[in-house]
């Protein structure tokens, strides 16, 4: 292409940007939701100084045998960390059932979070299973 002048120029690409005005609020909706995903156990590491205490009692026992009957029906919260590994936010003994009913991925909800923020949310998902 030329300009006025006659001095020739390559028109720039299109930028993502641009193709974003092309889409609709319901395609930018879907892109921000978030997912479940199947996450290796193997990649999910344990919240550091997790407060809620895990036990390989009767009521686990329970938890194995349900999951292996119907899976798990509600997925953890994790965080992606710096290294490329997973932190359980909200989860651990839905982990450890998956463990010892001899899975390999549990369904995980990824968030963006600081440790901060992380920290936060454990407590908060926490808090009604700790309820009387």
């Amino acid at each position: 292409m030329a300009d006025k002048s006659g001095q020739k120029f390559a028109l720039p690409k299109q930028s993502s940007l641009v193709a974003e005005l092309f889409t609709t609020q319901e395609q930018r909706d879907e892109v921000s939701r978030e997912k479940v995903l199947d996450i290796l156990l193997s990649d999910i590491d344990a919240f550091p100084d997790h407060p809620f205490l895990v036990k390989n009692d009767e009521a686990m026992l329970g938890m194995v045998d349900s999951v292996r009957a119907v899976g798990v029906q509600t997925p953890a919260v994790i965080r992606l960390k710096d290294d490329g590994r997973y932190e359980l936010i909200s989860g651990h003994r839905r982990k450890m059932a998956c463990e010892l009913a001899g899975l390999t991925v549990m369904p995980c909800i990824v968030r963006e979070l600081n440790h901060d923020e992380a920290i936060i949310a454990m407590v908060e998902l926490n808090h009604n299973r700790t309820k009387p």
